[in-house]
Formats: C-alpha cells, structure tokens, sequence
C-alpha cells in the first residue's frame, strides 16, 4: 500500500479555482491508478476523477468534466486536481485514494485500497 496526503483545501468564491494535492509515499506509486473521491456532509463519498497509473488516461464524473482537472507526477510521487468554475455545490471534503489494479470508468470506493484524511473545500456563493 502507498500512504496518502492531501494539501491545498480552503475557501473560494463562486467561480474561482482551487489546486489539490496528493503526496504519496510507499512502494510502487508509479504502478498504482488514483482517484478523487469528495463527501458533502450528509451526502455518500463521491467519485470526482480518476487516472491510470504509467499511462495517464483519465476519466471524470460527469458533474465535473470540463471543470476538473487530474493528473500526475510519477517521479514526484504526486496527484493533483486542478479545479476551476467552482460551484457552491463543489463543497465537500476531498479524498484522494489509490488502487492497484484500476480500470478505466472505475469509480466504486471498494475498488481503492489506500486513502488520504481529506482536506475540505468550501465555495461560497
């Protein structure tokens, strides 16, 4: 398993943008497809994005594409969500997480194994 950190929440107006980060350590980061998850009090967790481990593809909720961005740093051991043309409905605390056998159009939380302690993100209309 790989270990999990996320960095960069806080609070942004309607509109603004937001950049997420996931710091990895750990065996095999680079072998390894990660995902955002977010939760909204009183809400289920949530698939945000996902991306393949070498490759890089990645994949999006519906409710975010053309908005979210996920990418990644395999020499880094780094995640990160850049998020724009953020929504008071965007507030949730973030997770980002780990699988080691991820397949694209995968967004079941059962399927990630390791996950970080979330960071919140709060937009204000």
């Amino acid at each position: 398993q790989v270990q999990l950190v996320e960095s960069g929440g806080g609070l942004v107006q309607a509109g603004g943008s937001l950049r997420l980060s996931c710091a990895a350590s750990g065996r095999g980061f680079s072998s390894y497809g990660m995902g955002w998850f977010r939760q909204a009090p009183g809400k289920e967790r949530e698939f945000v994005a996902g991306i393949m481990s070498r490759g890089g593809r990645t994949y999006y909720a519906d409710s975010v594409k053309g908005r979210f961005t996920i990418s990644r740093d395999n020499a880094k051991n780094t995640v990160t969500l850049q998020m724009n043309d953020l929504k008071p409905e965007d507030t949730a605390v973030y997770y980002c997480a780990a699988s080691p056998r991820l397949r694209v159009g995968v967004s079941e939380a059962p399927s990630f194994d390791s996950w970080g302690q979330g960071t919140q993100v709060t937009v204000s209309s």
